[in-house]
This record gives C-alpha cells, sequence and structure tokens, in this order.
C-alpha cells in the first residue's frame, strides 16, 4: 500500500432515528476503528471522522410517532449514539451532527457553489401530494401494495417483504401515511445533478483506475455505470432540512442523500482549521467504510459532487461490507429484531472486546453473515478464555510464582526457541497484509495465531515440570513467553483496545509502536504487576436470557402481522336469542386419559353441576383450572366425547399467538347469571 502523508478515515453517518446495533457495528464501526488504531500506531497523521445523520424522511417519521419535534428525535438518539460509542470505543477524533451551524453553513455553501456554476437542472415532476395534509409526501410517507409479491404494506421507496426498489407511482392502492387518504399526483420543481454529465469520468475512475477495490462494490458500481446514470434531485419539499439557499426555494430543503455526506467535510472544519489539507491534498489518502446499502451515494454520486466542485479530492477506497443477520433473520429497526448496543453495554458490563472480537470475526465482508448468541458465548469461553487469556494467566502467573514477578535472565535460544520467536514477526507481517487489503476478518485470525503459538510453546516445552532439574531453562522459556505476551500487547490494539490496555498495565509497560513487534520488549528484571483475568466465562444463563428476549420480541412482532380472522356468514338475531350463555364456576378438572388437548370439567353453572370436555389441555393445567369464573353455553346439545357426555361448551377466545383466554365478566358474578 502506498504511504501517504496523511490519511482521513469517514465511518457512515448512523440515521439518528433509533440505537445503534451490531449490524452498524460490524458492517462499518469496528472494522474503521480496527484500521484507524492500526495506522496511529505506526504514527500515521489521521483524522477518524464520525457523526449523526439527522435529517431526511425517518426523523420526521419518528417524531410523528412520538408525538414529539424532529428536533427532540434528533437530539435523543444522537446522545444515546455518540455515548454508545464513547463506552463501546469506537475512537473517533469529532463525532458530529448534521444539524449543527457549520454543518449547514458548509452544506448550503457547497450547493450554492455548485448552482452558482450552473451544475444542476432544474425539473418539473409529478410528485404524490396528500390534500388533506396539504403537503407532498416523501416515499415513505407512502404506502401500498407492493405489485411484486402482493404485500399490502409496501413503501413507496422499497417493499421490505421481498426487498424490491420501488417509485411511489409503481404502488396498487396507494395511501398518505399522513391522513390515510389516498395521494394525487401534483406538479413540483426541484434541483437535479445530472449525474450523466460526470458518467464518463466516473466510468474510468472507478472501473479503470480502482479495479482493485472489494468486489461487491466494485461490481454494484459497474451495474450502476451500465444502466445509465440518470439526473437525480437534489432538493424535496420538506419541512425539516437545510433550506434550499437560492430564491425561489420556499418549502424546499436540500435531500438528505446530498447534505449527509457533506457531514464529513463540515465535521473536519469543525474539528481542526486545517481541515482543507485533509480534503484538497493530493497526498492524503481518503477511506470512506459504509456497508453495502450506502455503496451509490459513496462511489458514484458523492465523487460526483465533490468532482463538480472542483476542489476537493475523491476516495481512495470504500470498503463496503454486507449485512449482519440476527439468528437467521434480517436486522430490522422497525421490528426491534436487533442487538443494541447500548443495551449490550448494560447486559454485558466489560466485555466491549468481547462483542468487537465476536463481530470481527464473524464479520460480514464478502457476503451476508449470521450473529448468534450461541457463537458469541462459543467465541469468548473457547477462544479468548482459552486460548489468549489462558496463555497470558499462565506466563505471568509462572512468572510470579518462579521469579517473583522479575522478567528472568534468557540463555542462549535454542532452535526451538528461535523458531518460535521468529514466528511473531511473520505473524506481524501476515497482519498488516490483512488490515491493508480490508480483511479484518482475516487479520484477526492472524492476531490470534499469535496467542495460539504463545499456548503451544508452553505447552511443548513445560516449564511447571522443569523448575525443579533446570532453572536455567525455565528462566529461558518464561522471558519468551513474556516477551510474546508483551508482543500481544501491541498487536492486539487495534483489536481489541480495552484488553490491550489491561494486559499493558499487567505487564506494568507503557505503548510500543507498531514497528517494534518482533523485538525483545521486556528488559532483564522489569517487573510485572499480578496477574488478572483478561476474559471470564459466559454462562449458559447470560445466553439464556438473550434468546428468551428475542423469542418475545418475535412473539410481538407475529401478533402485531396476524390480522383478525375475516367476518363468518351472517345471522338473525332470532339464530343468536335462542343461544343461552351463563356464568359458572369450575369445580374439578383432569385432563383426559390418551389425550393431549381434552380437559373433563365439573362446572357449577347456577342451575347445575355439570361435565363439560373442552379442548384446552394444552393450554391449562388441570391444577389452576378449580375455582375460574367461565362463561358456558349451557343449552349446547350434549354429545359424547371420549366416551364422556359432554353438556355445554366453555367460550374462550383465542389471540392472534394461538394463546386461548377464558372469556369472563369484569367483576366476580354469581353462577348462573345471563350473558346477553
Amino acid at each position: 500500500m502506498k504511504n501517504y502523508k496523511r490519511y482521513l478515515i469517514t465511518s457512515a453517518l448512523p440515521y439518528a432515528n433509533g440505537p445503534v446495533h451490531i449490524g452498524h457495528l460490524a458492517g462499518v464501526y469496528i472494522p474503521a476503528d480496527i484500521y484507524v488504531r492500526y495506522l496511529r500506531l505506526k504514527k500515521r497523521d489521521v483524522l477518524f471522522i464520525g457523526g449523526s445523520d439527522e435529517h431526511g424522511v425517518p426523523i420526521t417519521i419518528k417524531a410523528r410517532q412520538e408525538g414529539v419535534s424532529p428536533q427532540d428525535i434528533v437530539d435523543k438518539y444522537h446522545n444515546i449514539i455518540k455515548s454508545s460509542f464513547e463506552k463501546f470505543g469506537i475512537s473517533f477524533d469529532i463525532y458530529s451532527r448534521t444539524t449543527s451551524k457549520i454543518h449547514y453553513e458548509t452544506a448550503s455553501e457547497f450547493f450554492k457553489t455548485l448552482y452558482d456554476r450552473g451544475e444542476f437542472i432544474e425539473k418539473t415532476t409529478d410528485q404524490y401530494y396528500d390534500e388533506e395534509a396539504k403537503q407532498f409526501l416523501a416515499d415513505r410517507y407512502i404506502t401500498g401494495t407492493c405489485p411484486h409479491c402482493g404485500n399490502e404494506s409496501a413503501y413507496g421507496d422499497q417493499c421490505e417483504k421481498c426487498g424490491t426498489s420501488l417509485n411511489a407511482t409503481d404502488l396498487i392502492n396507494p395511501k398518505s401515511t399522513l391522513s390515510g387518504t389516498p395521494p394525487v399526483l401534483r406538479s413540483t420543481s426541484h434541483w437535479y445533478l445530472p449525474l450523466d454529465k460526470h458518467e464518463a469520468y466516473l466510468r474510468n475512475w472507478i472501473l479503470e483506475e480502482n479495479k482493485d477495490w472489494k468486489t461487491n462494490v466494485y461490481g454494484q458500481c459497474k451495474s450502476w455505470l451500465d444502466q445509465g446514470l440518470q439526473p437525480r434531485a437534489v432538493s424535496r419539499d420538506l419541512d425539516w432540512g437545510i433550506p434550499v439557499p437560492v430564491e425561489g426555494a420556499k418549502g424546499k430543503v436540500l435531500y438528505v442523500w446530498f447534505d449527509a455526506p457533506i457531514g464529513y467535510i463540515s465535521a473536519t472544519k469543525e474539528l481542526t482549521p486545517d481541515w482543507a489539507k485533509y480534503w484538497k491534498d493530493k497526498e492524503t489518502c481518503m477511506i470512506h467504510f459504509i456497508g453495502k446499502d450506502n455503496i451509490v451515494f459513496h462511489c458514484i454520486i458523492f465523487p460526483a459532487m465533490l468532482h463538480a466542485e472542483g476542489s476537493y479530492i475523491l476516495p481512495t477506497n470504500v470498503p463496503a461490507n454486507e449485512f449482519l443477520n440476527l439468528e437467521g433473520d434480517k436486522i430490522s429497526t422497525s421490528r426491534n429484531w436487533a442487538v443494541w448496543l447500548h443495551e449490550y453495554l448494560e447486559d454485558f458490563p466489560g466485555k466491549e472486546d468481547v462483542l468487537r472480537y465476536t463481530l470481527c470475526a464473524n464479520a460480514p465482508e464478502t457476503k451476508d453473515n449470521d450473529f448468534t448468541w450461541k457463537d458469541f458465548q462459543t467465541r469468548n469461553n473457547s477462544e479468548l478464555v482459552a486460548i489468549f487469556g489462558n496463555f497470558v494467566n499462565r506466563a505471568l502467573v509462572l512468572t510470579q510464582n518462579y521469579f517473583g514477578g522479575i522478567v528472568p535472565q534468557a540463555g542462549e535460544f535454542n532452535d526451538f526457541d528461535n523458531v518460535t520467536f521468529n514466528e511473531i514477526a511473520s505473524i506481524k507481517k501476515n497482519v498488516e497484509e490483512s488490515l491493508e487489503a480490508f480483511r479484518f476478518r482475516e487479520a484477526l485470525k492472524e492476531a490470534m495465531n499469535l496467542a495460539r503459538l504463545g499456548n503451544k510453546y508452553l505447552a511443548d516445552t513445560e516449564p511447571w515440570k522443569l523448575i525443579k532439574t533446570d532453572e536455567g531453562r525455565v528462566k529461558t522459556i518464561l522471558n519468551i513467553s513474556l516477551q510474546i505476551t508483551a508482543n500481544l500487547a501491541i498487536l492486539m490494539e487495534p483489536f481489541l483496545p480495552k484488553t490491550a490496555e489491561s494486559l499493558r498495565k499487567m505487564l506494568n509497560i507503557n505503548q510500543f509502536e507498531w514497528e517494534t513487534i518482533g523485538s525483545l520488549l521486556l528488559p532483564v528484571g522489569h517487573k510485572i504487576n499480578q496477574a488478572e483475568l483478561l476474559f471470564e466465562k459466559i454462562e449458559d444463563s447470560a445466553i439464556d436470557q438473550q434468546l428468551e428476549r428475542l423469542t418475545r420480541i418475535k412473539a410481538e412482532n407475529e401478533r402485531k402481522n396476524t390480522k383478525a380472522a375475516p367476518q363468518k356468514e351472517p345471522i338473525n338475531f332470532d339464530n343468536f336469542s335462542t343461544m343461552d350463555i351463563r356464568t359458572g364456576t369450575i369445580l374439578e378438572a383432569e385432563k383426559v386419559p390418551k389425550t393431549t388437548k381434552l380437559m373433563k370439567l365439573k362446572v357449577d353453572t347456577g342451575i347445575d353441576v355439570r361435565t363439560i370436555v373442552s379442548g384446552i389441555a394444552e393450554h391449562f393445567t388441570a391444577e389452576e383450572l378449580p375455582g375460574k369464573q367461565i362463561s358456558v353455553l349451557v343449552n349446547l346439545e350434549p354429545r359424547k366425547i371420549k366416551g364422556i357426555e359432554s353438556q355445554g361448551m366453555i367460550l374462550l377466545a383465542e389471540d392472534f399467538s394461538g394463546k386461548l383466554i377464558f372469556v369472563v365478566p369484569e367483576n366476580k358474578t354469581d353462577n348462573g347469571a345471563l350473558v346477553k
């Protein structure tokens, strides 16, 4: 990789309409943070830019749902997101927001520059308008039936059931989510960025100059270019956003896709007066870390904007990841199907690096991947505890026990010692090559090989057996083991920063530079501190708790998405009036032998005490039923069920999950009371 004078690293701006989840972390923020920490260890000039995307329709929808202002929403979630990143250890140099004054100024100035140069075209088109709400509708404010799969709740930009991208005019029976009424088409004028004007430049820049980009990124860009680029609106009719800074633009704001990436520039301005050298000097390497849903914006649209402006550099690379699923299902904010970062930090305090490790080891770099809680537990217990933590603990504890925590003098290295120690430099080289190719999963595996190397070295040399017969050899073994441990503290820092910090404290050392990996880092006579466990085993109970939570969420989603059964054929009042429904109380209950569903009940109906057979045994136990007041259809013709004469029917409701619920009076009443 070419050595640049400086590096500008950006990570996709999360929407401030909800917290950050593990999909965001695995796809964007952990890879970006690993890369930045690696560059810092190599003493590179690097800025890591982040911030919240606080405009756009998802914000206004959330505000409407909660009955508050859009500013209230972005304030709430910006603070949650920023705090979560800080606690988790994502090491931004700045985490800004697109509602800041400097961002409004920067985005407005950028638009005005392109406008004054004639880089936009103005077009009048027909868009959906809600006559009752008296406003044009963004795509997400329109729902209807998907023409591809028949989903009746598709949005105007996408069907979340089949994943197809849509235009609002594609929907069958569209309606406004604001008023519930069918929208009408009405003319409106907007400014467009003519991407077709920049197509030749972008085609050469991407397809010829950047053939080494990740396959998924290159492929998606090529697909867009091969289809032919079209003008794209840079403004829209909304009352939440940055006002279009030209005459005749009342009620129009900058489209969020235009405004948001400029947030990288405004955040850099906010951070340093030297911002321009990171954005306008060709000796700067700019890298955007994003998810695959942002590829077109960061590889085609934002570069077209920068090229049209003329004074900015373009990204050197855009290493986009695929999506992470959760327990075999797509992560979804609307369905609450996610592991939220702020909740994880509460449920697993002190285990930030365990999540970093799991998400990096299972990163969706080339295809969508799946996070499971069982895999999370296994990676912690079988890898972090049993390999990394085990080696470090043994090396430090043996040094404390045999030599009082003093780094012993090594004797002459034998062949096995040399081969082992020389392997450190080889591992370092492999990690570097993987990191610089943005293969973070591979890089982590290589880094963990150093811990595996240490474990194997101790297991093969067995200093605990030699201590009584050859103390000099044990000194050499533990010196080498401690040197491996110190090298681990550097090598693992980009991946597990809090663990590396704890390890340095135990070794009683300060920060080393990356280039010292492969060296003898601990001098003879150096005093180490007491060993502490780097990782703790995660018990089944903690995992079961998370799985139970997901089970509840899935059940809630199924209930929400299940519609009531259609109405049966009408009956007349005379038919209904023949039904004699009374209140009653269950006196006795027993399961009918050799059946799974049937329960034999003795019921006091107020008229008499009778036997009723009911198919409720899968929902209630015989022990919990006596004493329950119920509603009974008492004039149902008796019939024999499994040889038992049943004299009536109990009334129950069945919710959307299939659970049965007794239909009972609000307050306890006399048996035999008529239900009318």
